[in-house]
């Protein structure tokens, strides 16, 4: 049984939400500030998020028939009968209600402005596969990935650490902006693999819509982006020999492009939880980088 909960958790795409506070983390130290309280309290509500989210995913899915038995993505347990519908819907509140008290805490050091940002992420966890338009399902998937998997998260893990938004412009949003392009590849490789069973009941993801040779070009398009941010925000701050690290990510991300431009169905399960891996690893990079740098 806890089994088949944790495949609900979707583990190989967390590191999508731990990038974002890790690299939030990096901007913090690089502004004066590390605080290691309001760090794994952002951490923790956004691993929570990210995991309402999933569970939102499978269960809204599951709802409005858009999921099948035997599907070549990751299992679905509500699907494949393994978790009770109403099971769900009952995990999703009893998180919602955890996380929504964790993010409350971040108040003491961000202020009231904690607020509406905690409610907009809550809205998102839902409004994504959800609601009178479900924007995973109207080809705005990606975009609602690159502002709370990305911008969001690492702006306000940078803002609660510091109390300040010193070089929001040249650094975070950068920054935040290069980690929701990675984390909108995530997603890119999950739609691409669903591509058939998402045309036959209708759900409009950028695949679906756009075809797969144009996000594939997509993918690679934001792996590039996404590492010449990071090479703006570091190479005139830090060592030039510091760059051998976006030389690495480059070379692994066109890796990942060809192998997933030859893939089909299930093989690009592993491929899906390599893209997230890779994001996370270009966040770990970028806090090294202003750690010891």
């Amino acid at each position: 049984m806890i089994r088949y909960w944790v495949e609900a958790m979707r583990l190989r795409t967390l590191p999508v939400s731990v990038a974002g506070v890790l690299s939030g983390t990096a901007c913090a130290i690089f502004n004066g500030g590390f605080n290691a309280l309001p760090f794994f309290i952002c951490m923790l509500f956004a691993i929570i998020s990210q995991v309402i989210s999933n569970f939102a995913n499978e269960y809204f899915d599951f709802k409005n028939g858009l999921d099948r038995k035997g599907r070549a993505g990751f299992r679905r347990g509500v699907t494949e009968g393994d978790i009770s519908p109403q099971g769900m819907k009952r995990a999703i509140m009893i998180l919602l209600i955890i996380d929504g008290l964790i993010g409350c805490s971040l108040i003491y050091w961000g202020g009231w402005l904690m607020l509406p940002f905690g409610i907009a992420i809550a809205l998102f966890a839902f409004g994504y596969s959800t609601g009178p338009w479900p924007l995973s399902h109207h080809g705005l998937g990606e975009v609602a990935v690159i502002i709370f998997f990305g911008i969001v998260p690492v702006c306000l893990t940078d803002y609660v650490q510091t109390g300040h938004i010193e070089n929001l412009l040249t650094l975070s949003l950068p920054v935040g902006f290069a980690i929701g392009l990675m984390g909108s590849n995530v997603l890119i490789v999950n739609n691409y693999r669903d591509v058939e069973d998402d045309r036959a009941v209708g759900k409009h993801t950028t695949v679906v819509i756009f075809g797969r040779k144009t996000m594939s070009s997509v993918y690679f398009f934001n792996g590039v982006v996404a590492c010449l941010l990071l090479i703006w925000v570091t190479i005139g701050r830090f060592n030039i020999l510091w760059q051998a690290g976006t030389l690495l990510y480059l070379n692994f991300h066109y890796l990942l492009w060809r192998r997933m431009q030859a893939s089909e169905g299930s093989e690009l399960n592993p491929l899906l939880g390599k893209t997230a891996m890779l994001m996370f690893a270009a966040s770990l990079w970028l806090l090294v980088v202003v750690t010891i740098g």
